[in-house]
């Protein structure tokens, strides 16, 4: 696939989605979201599990900023650095966020777990796009997209506040790249590594699964439930994409 066809495909994909979204009813945040399945106490903790299993997100957060700044990671454009920058540091407000969040669910608390998570997934979005289609069109695009994922999350919550919710938005933010990333990934590569990208997006499509089966998965056994699973695997998609900037190659040098 050409980059212009690429191109195409991405949008064509962004107006669908649109007009989906905008053919869906509004949709205000369901209380009963907050109901997680594990509400056990650990060591003081309310809902132990569902705050503690947020580390993983620091960790990898932490981990990417600390090795970006190194020299183990190759970027044929320096620049590229950039959108992964914001993507580390936003893992890792992403666990701070949701572990604040589980500590005492509500609308208000759940605005600081979607706002990191939300400016994360288009941070990794613009980094995949300078990558494989232009550098100049990602670095362009990371400001508008963050400012996309965050006023998704800000809207949202402005409009609960206000008693007419509406999730449309922030559900494009979710899962449009889920579907645009892949389309990318045919395009020609600047580097390897593609399969642990492709490894990154199933486990995030892994562990909003899991987040939908948080009471029958916590019902099997009792150990852990769905939304823990989520932060693990979630956390694990993240740790996918550091594993690809650490042992990707140069697959052709930019002219």
């Amino acid at each position: 696939m050409t980059a212009g066809a690429g191109l195409g495909a991405l949008v064509g994909l962004a107006l669908m989605a649109a007009v989906a979204a905008a053919w869906i009813p509004p949709a205000a945040q369901d209380p009963a979201y907050h109901r997680m399945a594990d509400g056990r106490m650990l060591l003081g903790v309310p809902n132990a599990l569902n705050v503690l299993s947020n580390l993983p997100f620091v960790l990898v957060g932490a981990l990417g900023l600390w090795g970006l700044g190194g020299r183990r990671v190759r970027f044929l454009d320096p620049r590229e650095r950039w959108p992964y920058r914001v993507f580390f540091a936003g893992l890792l407000l992403t666990g701070l966020g949701s572990a604040y969040y589980h500590l005492a669910p509500d609308n208000a608390r759940l605005a600081w777990d979607r706002l990191p998570l939300a400016v994360t997934l288009m941070a990794l979005f613009a980094a995949i796009i300078a990558e494989r289609l232009s550098v100049r069109m990602g670095l362009l695009l990371l400001p508008l997209l963050v400012a996309l994922g965050a006023g998704s999350v800000l809207t949202w919550y402005r409009g609960e506040l206000l008693g007419n919710g509406d999730l449309r938005l922030y559900g494009m933010v979710q899962f449009y790249p889920l579907l645009a990333v892949p389309i990318l990934l045919f395009l020609q590569p600047r580097y390897s590594g593609g399969g642990w990208l492709l490894g990154a997006i199933l486990l995030y499509a892994l562990a909003k699964a899991f987040e939908a089966l948080d009471a029958p998965i916590f019902g099997l056994g009792r150990a852990l439930s769905g939304h823990t699973l989520k932060h693990l695997f979630a956390a694990l998609s993240g740790y996918a994409v550091w594993r690809m900037l650490q042992t990707r190659q140069p697959a052709r040098e930019d002219h």
